[in-house]
């Protein structure tokens, strides 16, 4: 399996035959280039533009935007519901965490995800593989909250998105780096990687955090 970062929340992961891309966002609107790219499956946690824009993608993708069960070109995926903000929705909308699995692998994007996680949605996420989690705060749970929730789910690879960047668009100003959440973890270096590839046959033993540099 291949993951690479295309910016923002949005993930290209390739698996055999089948290319899942997950939370697309408007370029323009977020000011990061965003390409042109073929999927099979988007996984989209929430409708904001920055997590919904589908023009850039092409063939005919099956697209997932709400809690439930799917089973798509032999890729099972589990949505479950929760909330963009620590009010139940109140202030930023309903946001869908999304468990899926492909070549024996176990991997889990919480999207917009703004509160910490209760005890029974931990127990969907046993012998999780691969985490991306957001970190960034202001619109999602911020560094603290972020190495809490890996803390609670103990996967093996976490990848850290939703955080600041150069070139971002003015609204996403308040978002903290991703140095911010290292420094939660303990991690004092993590040389960005171009690509994640990962099987199940070469998982860390210790959990780790890898950076990927984004297309």
């Amino acid at each position: 399996m291949k993951i690479q970062y295309l910016g923002h929340s949005s993930f290209k992961i390739s698996t055999g035959a089948v290319t899942i891309v997950t939370d697309p966002f408007d370029p323009q609107k977020v000011g990061l280039p965003y390409p042109k790219i073929q999927a099979d499956l988007v996984l989209s946690s929430h409708d904001h533009f920055d997590h919904r824009y589908l023009e850039e993608i092409t063939g005919e993708p099956f697209v997932i935007g709400a809690p439930g069960e799917y089973e798509v070109k032999d890729i099972k995926v589990w949505g479950f519901p929760s909330f963009h903000d620590a009010e139940n929705g109140a202030k930023r909308g309903k946001n869908t965490i999304y468990l899926f699995e492909a070549e024996g692998l176990s991997l889990c994007h919480l999207g917009d995800l703004g509160h910490p996680l209760d005890e029974k949605t931990v127990e969907e996420f046993e012998d999780l593989d691969v985490l991306f989690v957001p970190t960034g705060g202001t619109f999602t749970i911020g560094p603290s909250e972020a190495s809490k929730v890996v803390a609670q789910l103990e996967p093996k690879i976490i990848i850290p998105m939703h955080y600041r960047v150069d070139g971002m668009d003015e609204s996403f100003k308040e978002l903290q780096p991703v140095s911010a959440f290292l420094g939660e973890m303990g991690v004092e270096q993590a040389e960005p990687k171009e690509e994640l590839v990962v099987s199940a046959k070469n998982l860390p033993i210790e959990p780790e955090v890898v950076i990927l540099s984004s297309k």
